[in-house]
């Protein structure tokens, strides 16, 4: 059977088609009063009648727009297809001309289907001829468009866009209906914001910012005119190839040269167009957070990123969000402030290289709302590319055996927030802000004694190891030797005292401090962090924890000490200021969401106690030992905090805070935490404090507000006796039978008996049941009489030298 018969068979459907198109346009070109309605149904019969006319009104993909929080700096852009609708009024008329002497010369004349065309296009298409003419208007390649986007499955798409008689007979009706609902302005304004211009170009807004970097109210008569010619076949019409430029430039006249003959334009502003040069090359417009404005923002965009996936509200899969993302249309105003997040990059770059293996991370966020304000690290947020890698070998030891490569200074890993492989890390002393709430929520005033000794013997039980006494017991020391004697929370906190908190976990129950961590939002990641958190019990010998032996980082750590600042309001972290859809509708979604984590009294106390460390003044105590006292004068605004570090300097840390940013720091090495490295606080330090004096220049200074209950501060008094020349035994005695925990102190001269009670520290008053130190008497020393003064007449000092 020769090919023409066997393909009489499977043509039928197709000629019947045919001939069903064949009476519509006969019927249409005998009636074109009626507008291609009833009588050309009738001339169809009734399989056309029995076609569906109303077309699903599916929006096109939409970029997204992320912003800084000053909603007008652009951070990236997130898109499936690099599209973004433009009202007609704001395209080109030279845009408008062009598509029509594309595409349709005869649009504001028909009613949808180009009747002439139709009849040319069939007989041609049926004449053995080896071209085609497809007649479709730009109403129906409109309709073409809308069936693909708002398909539901993969065959929808195939069917909407497969080239086919019954196709082009839906087209056909869908059209005319079309032109029914809309006027000719709104489907070529639809039809423009809709079609494909190649290079990742949906629509001409993007068309125009691909191939001349503007916008389309601004595209001229030459760019118009390629930019039509490319919608036809945008592969094949491509300028940037070498076998797409000769067609492009041909097809670019060929369609100037029909705005001449439709009296679009003049004969010299045809020439001018086609005298013009086409650019070989596109400029395309960079898609997540790869591509931000400035790399360092690459960190924040991530955060946001992973915080969109994470949210019910966009869909109930991470796919179905992340395709709401890349094609919603949304404006989303981020919490990113431009000040913050600049400042504490290049006070980064100040003190560290972005090819040092140690990571130096900051991260800022705002008391009373969560919103994130910074997140920065020396580190470039890009994927190290693997055929040409820039990342050393990763320095821990057992993927350095594998050729493993490390993240520096390479790395789109969440170091800051957290998340996948990223658990956090030991921050130390930082932790002992969540101790000092415990015990004010459970009734220990700030002024609460204890006196620390060198080394403390809990009762804690560990295994066997270097901070290990009496075989079984947790027995922490102290940074220096000097860390001994009476402290109570103003001075432990300033200090940094390991062996008063200690102590004063025990006595709260480091259960109720563990829960006062998850009140201020620590995650607990890493997995022998959650199963000692997970239970009261558990909680209860975690004996470590107040000197910070958990993970977390930067940004837990910043919004925990927010919280106090929140006058002890806990607020879920956000990257968001506002999400606005396309249609103009504010979402209700990444708002603050705040909740009481604990009293105002309680968190205004221990804003007081952390006030020491940084170098600020106390308003309810005094302060003794600062940890990083250079601080509040640089700062030179009202500021709490604290800094930590753990065994071996591992890793170092400090927060600062002021009643509008909060800035954590740490200095770490995220891919091998047992490395050998002693981490600087000459390093973290003044990068966090200087980022915070950037930020808080010209904005006025804020006090903290005081506890309405003063018992918070100095709790419930009592009178010490006066156990003055008493025995030692005596004098313990009295002490005790007053209800003060006593012991033996220091000696004193005096002029009490030697080995009597020479006094107490404190003296006078002091908490309830609080510690009360006997000072020991050494007696007084008789004084040798002054020898005679012979030197000569005395001169003042040179300059310069005390």
């Amino acid at each position: 059977m020769r090919r023409r018969d066997h393909n009489i068979f499977a043509n039928a459907t197709s000629l019947l088609i045919c001939g069903l198109l064949a009476g519509v346009v006969v019927a249409a070109a005998a009636f074109p009063a009626v507008a291609m309605s009833g009588l050309a149904a009738k001339a169809g019969g009734e399989t056309f009648a029995s076609l569906p006319s109303e077309l699903k009104q599916a929006s096109a993909p939409q970029i997204s727009r992320i912003f800084a929080s000053d909603n007008k700096t652009q951070i990236s852009l997130f898109y499936d297809e690099f599209r973004s609708d433009a009202p007609l009024k704001a395209i080109s008329v030279n845009m408008q001309h062009a598509i029509i002497a594309a595409e349709d010369h005869e649009f504001y004349k028909h009613n949808g289907v180009d009747l002439k065309g139709v009849a040319r296009a069939f007989v041609n298409n049926n004449s053995g001829k080896s071209s085609t003419q497809g007649a479709s208007t730009l109403t129906m390649q409109y309709v073409r468009m809308s069936l693909a986007y708002s398909a539901t499955n993969p065959q929808e798409v195939v069917d909407a866009t497969k080239d086919s008689p019954k196709r082009k007979v839906t087209e056909m009706k869908y059209a005319m209906q079309v032109e029914k609902e809309l006027t000719k302005e709104q489907i070529l304004e639809r039809y423009l914001n809709a079609a494909p211009f190649g290079n990742g170009a949906y629509g001409v807004y993007a068309a125009s910012q691909v191939y001349f970097q503007k916008k389309p109210k601004d595209l001229s008569v030459a760019e118009a005119a390629l930019l039509a010619s490319m919608v036809k076949a945008p592969t094949a019409f491509n300028p940037t190839t070498a076998s797409g430029y000769p067609q492009a430039l041909a097809r670019r006249n060929y369609v100037v040269n029909d705005m001449l003959e439709l009296g679009f334009i003049t004969p010299d502003e045809a020439k001018k167009a086609t005298n013009t040069k086409i650019s070989k090359t596109v400029k395309r417009s960079g898609n997540g957070c790869v591509s931000v404005a400035k790399n360092h923002w690459g960190f924040f965009c991530d955060y946001f990123y992973r915080w969109w996936l994470s949210r019910n509200e966009f869909g109930a899969t991470t796919y179905d969000r992340e395709r709401r993302l890349k094609s919603g249309g949304y404006r989303i105003q981020t919490s990113m402030d431009i000040t913050a997040q600049n400042a504490a990059r290049e006070n980064i770059g100040d003190h560290i290289k972005e090819k040092n293996k140690n990571a130096l991370l900051l991260a800022g966020v705002q008391p009373g709302t969560g919103k994130v304000r910074a997140l920065a690290a020396n580190r470039r947020f890009k994927l190290d590319d693997q055929d040409h890698p820039q990342n050393k070998i990763s320095s821990d030891p057992r993927k350095a055996r594998k050729k493993i490569r490390g993240t520096y200074p390479n790395t789109t890993n969440p170091l800051l927030s957290g998340g996948g492989d990223i658990t956090g890390y030991q921050a130390g002393s930082v932790f002992k802000i969540f101790t000092v709430v415990a015990a004010l929520e459970n009734g220990y005033p700030l002024a609460y004694p204890i006196n620390a000794p060198p080394r403390y013997v809990s009762k804690y039980i560990i295994a066997p190891g270097p901070s290990t006494c009496n075989g079984k017991y947790y027995c922490p020391s102290n940074a220096a030797k000097n860390e001994a004697g009476v402290f109570n929370m103003w001075t432990g906190f300033g200090a940094s005292v390991n062996t008063y908190f200690v102590p004063l976990q025990e006595r709260v129950g480091a259960e109720k401090v563990v829960d006062v961590a998850k009140r201020f939002g620590v995650q607990f990641r890493a997995k022998n962090d959650a199963d000692f958190a997970a239970t009261e019990q558990s909680a209860h010998q975690w004996g470590a924890f107040t000197l910070g032996v958990s993970s977390s980082t930067p940004l837990d750590m910043a919004n925990a000490y927010a919280t106090l600042a929140g006058d002890g309001m806990y607020c879920t972290p956000t990257p968001v200021e506002q999400i606005t859809a396309q249609d103009g509708e504010k979402i209700d979604v990444g708002k603050p969401h705040c909740t009481r984590a604990t009293s105002p009294d309680v968190a205004r106390a221990a804003i007081d106690a952390a006030r020491c460390p940084v170098g600020d003044s106390a308003q309810l105590g005094s302060c003794k030992g600062r940890t990083a006292p250079q601080a509040h004068g640089i700062i030179r605004h009202p500021i709490y905090g604290k800094t930590g570090t753990t065994d071996h300097d591992k890793t170092a840390a400090l927060i600062i805070s002021s009643n509008s940013l909060t800035v954590a720091g740490y200095l770490v090495n995220p891919d091998y935490a047992d490395h050998s490295d002693r981490m600087s606080h000459g390093i973290v330090n003044p990068a966090v404090w200087d980022t915070m004096r950037d930020y808080m220049k010209g904005k006025p200074k804020v006090q903290f507000k005081k506890p309405g209950d003063r018992k918070i501060s100095i709790g419930d008094q009592r009178s010490i006796p006066d156990v003055t020349c008493a025995t030692v035994d005596g004098a313990k005695a009295r002490l005790r039978s007053a209800g003060f925990s006593a012991s033996v102190g220091q000696e004193v001269e005096s002029n009490c008996p030697k080995g009597t009670a020479a006094g107490t520290s404190p003296d006078g008053r002091t908490i309830k049941g609080g510690f009360v130190s006997i000072l020991v008497s050494k007696g007084k020393e008789d004084k040798k009489p002054d020898k005679p003064d012979t030197r000569g007449p005395a001169f003042p000092p040179r300059p310069g030298r005390r």
